[in-house]
Order: structure tokens, then C-alpha cells, then sequence
């Protein structure tokens, strides 16, 4: 059962994370797990604080919110991270959604993550800081935060067979 308080959404988000924290509980020895949510192709009608853009970051936050409240001690043991396969637009399109765009925004989660904070670069909103001139500007590869976790949380040593060609150094959001 939950501990904590912990209340998962009904979602399926919800209840796979339910299940993740069941097997983490349970002693398996569980090293990774994987939950996967959809929902986020908004190109007509998302919303703004209503809406189905919102009510996925409801879910998705709710979701995650559950899941660090059961596990409580044993977050200090976990890492979560999110990441998206696809960036979405800066601003809306006449359709009132947004579509595809370049880069988008991973989170990281755990006992022994710099937290509070955002790790990378930042070159802002406007215009001129934009990939041309609509979507963020990627300024992290997403393998740099994969290669941390996998080397500093769960102790890989070799991570050229994972990342051919990457080297995975150079940045981390551990402490």
C-alpha cells in the first residue's frame, strides 16, 4: 500500500508509478524502471490554466509528487528522470496549440541531485535567443544527463557501448 499519504492519481501514469514504488518497496533489487505518459501533442486547443496541456501537468506532477511521498526515506536511494522525445513551439500557433519544436525540458529527481536549481544554459525567450527565431535552443545534450545518472547513480564504468562516440563528460546534476 502507499506510505507516507502518498494519493497516486487514477491515470495510468499514476498507477504505473504506484507499481514502481510497489517493486522499490518490496526489495527486488529493482535498478531501473521505466513509466512511460502520453498525451502531449497539443497542436490544437491546448489551454493555459485549463485545459489538456493542464491537465497533463496536473497528472504528471501529481503523479511524481506520489511517488517521492511513498517512498520518502528511499528517495535518498532514487533518482527520477524526465525528458520528452520532442521540444514544443515557444508560443502558440493560430490553432491555440503548439507544435513540434527543438528542445524541451528534463527533470531530475532525488536524494542526491543538486536540486532547486537549473543545470545548463539558459539564453531566455526572446526572439534572437531562439532556435530560428520559434523554439528553445538546445544548450544541453540530453546523453550528458543520461551518462551522470548512469555513471554517478548507478556506478557505470563504460558508457561507450551505451553512447558511442559520446563522451558524457563535463556535467552533472549530483552533488
Amino acid at each position: 500500500q502507499p506510505e507516507n499519504g502518498a494519493d497516486y492519481p487514477r491515470s495510468q501514469f499514476g498507477q504505473r508509478l504506484r507499481e514502481i514504488a510497489q517493486l522499490i518497496k518490496s526489495g527486488v533489487g529493482i535498478e531501473v524502471a521505466f513509466a512511460d505518459v502520453g498525451g502531449w501533442d497539443t497542436h490544437v486547443n491546448q489551454g493555459a490554466s485549463t485545459g489538456q496541456l493542464a491537465a497533463r501537468l496536473t497528472d504528471f506532477s501529481q503523479s511524481i509528487a506520489a511517488l517521492v511521498t511513498d517512498l520518502g526515506d528511499r528517495m535518498d536511494d532514487v533518482v527520477i528522470l524526465s525528458m520528452s522525445e520532442f521540444g514544443r513551439m515557444v508560443r502558440q500557433n493560430g490553432n491555440g496549440g503548439t507544435d513540434h519544436g527543438h528542445a524541451g525540458a528534463m527533470f531530475v529527481i532525488g536524494g542526491s541531485v543538486r536540486g532547486g536549481k537549473v543545470h545548463g544554459a539558459w539564453p531566455g525567450l526572446e526572439r534572437e535567443q531562439l532556435y530560428e527565431g520559434r523554439d528553445l535552443a538546445l544548450t544541453t545534450d540530453f546523453r550528458a544527463v543520461f551518462a551522470d545518472v548512469l555513471g554517478r547513480h548507478l556506478g557505470a564504468k563504460n558508457l561507450a557501448p551505451v553512447f558511442p562516440g559520446y563522451d558524457g563528460k563535463g556535467f552533472s546534476v549530483f552533488r
